[in-house]
């Protein structure tokens, strides 16, 4: 970060927050900015667990009044992933700048700076995002070893079933030049069984959907059990259909098919977008090509655990660039309301058409909160899940919406 160093041979600004122990990092932060750049504010916002507020951490584990995720300058500022200057003569004319803190796809927040306006030129604002990106990648890391971030994030607490899901997942986007995943879950703080997952290769891209039987703790463990199943045969280098069979047989065998999970799995060759698919149980698969949504019909197998040792096979699709591929649980495309009315393909459809022009985050997101909508309630009757993915491929020349991943 040369715009923000000395003359004199001083740590780089990178260096400093490496070196600062996790949960120092505003401080440091605050600290670093001050001597560098003379920010006389530096506010750390995360986004909680449900994406509805961003909430500043002030004096960590508590956090001060959350602001809107959509709304103001700072929401901008998130739903933009651009930085956003915002012009304020309180008590003195200062510029705001709200800077996306974004690790390989996944927004975690922003990191507003407050300066004196003529320090607000283009090439400190550039800088100041090349900070908060360090910063944001310090804050993922600081997570393995201390609570603070994960607590500041919480608007109320979480369910244990929901602290064990979140645990699992990797994230909650991705971004490389051939695609960018955006993904929701709820209830936030008090899903059970649905879970997503992803592992990302020099060729390829593997993605997978689980929907896990049941509620609450029960509902927890199985998804748990599936999820680390597969990791376990996706890491020994098997093909999707085998991994597909160990995690059957890993669940038959601790529950005798009294609980099962249904799951998709999807391996994408990022070269040719051809996708291989196993279709395990009730995830549903769309893809929108320009204005044409259709629903891909996989070849429907038992889902996981259901039976003992079952044999799965694979299916092939493919993918072009521009295409958009959206998973949801059976808790999108099967929930009911109280008198028994579901939100059905139709009306799931138009909300696929409504976001298409969304970011993948933000269309995962708006998804959901179109479910939860058509009842009339604040939450889903079941816990639902979203993956969506944007695809670009190897093409040469193909405009993307979304800018590169930090």
């Amino acid at each position: 970060m040369d715009a923000l160093s000395t003359s004199q041979p001083v740590p780089s600004a990178e260096s400093q927050l490496r070196a600062t122990p996790p949960h120092a990092l505003v401080a440091t932060a605050r600290r670093l900015l001050a001597d560098r750049v003379g920010a006389e504010r530096v506010t750390l916002f995360l986004a909680d667990y449900g994406l509805s507020v961003l909430q500043p951490v002030t004096d960590l584990p508590h956090t001060g009044d959350p602001v809107p995720a959509h709304e103001g300058p700072v929401g901008r500022a998130f739903l933009s992933q651009a930085p956003v200057v915002e012009v304020t003569d309180d008590p003195t004319p200062t510029h705001c700048v709200h800077l996306p803190m974004t690790v390989r796809g996944d927004r975690l927040g922003i990191l507003s700076v407050r300066l004196p306006r003529d320090m607000t030129d283009a090439a400190t604002v550039l800088q100041l995002g090349d900070f908060a990106t360090a910063l944001a990648h310090e804050v993922t890391t600081a997570d393995r070893d201390t609570d603070l971030y994960l607590q500041a994030r919480r608007t109320r607490r979480l369910t244990l079933a929901a602290e064990m899901q979140w645990q699992l997942l990797p994230g909650r986007g991705c971004a490389r030049q051939e695609y960018v995943i955006g993904a929701h879950l709820e209830p936030a703080y008090s899903v059970g069984g649905d879970n997503f997952d992803w592992s990302t290769g020099a060729d390829h891209l593997t993605l997978s959907v689980t929907d896990g039987m049941g509620q609450g703790i029960d509902a927890s463990l199985l998804t748990s059990l599936t999820v680390g199943a597969l990791r376990n045969a996706r890491r020994a280098g098997i093909g999707l259909a085998d991994q597909a069979c160990l995690a059957d047989q890993a669940l038959f065998a601790q529950y005798r098919g009294k609980m099962y999970s249904s799951t998709l799995l999807l391996r994408f060759d990022l070269d040719s977008g051809t996708v291989h698919a196993v279709d395990a149980g009730s995830p549903l698969l769309y893809r929108q090509r320009g204005d044409t949504i259709e629903q891909i019909e996989l070849e429907a197998q038992l889902p996981l655990g259901m039976l003992e040792e079952t044999l799965y096979e694979e299916q092939t699709f493919t993918v072009e660039p521009g295409d958009r591929l959206v998973v949801v649980s059976t808790g999108m495309h099967g929930a009911r309301d109280a008198e028994g009315g579901s939100f059905g393909d139709r009306a799931l459809r138009q909300t696929l058409s409504a976001t298409r022009r969304e970011s993948p985050h933000e269309a995962a997101r708006a998804m959901v909160s179109g479910v939860i909508e058509h009842f009339g309630s604040k939450r889903l009757p079941a816990d639902a899940a979203v993956v969506c993915l944007d695809w670009y491929g190897r093409t040469s020349g193909t405009a993307r919406r979304t800018p590169p991943a930090r």
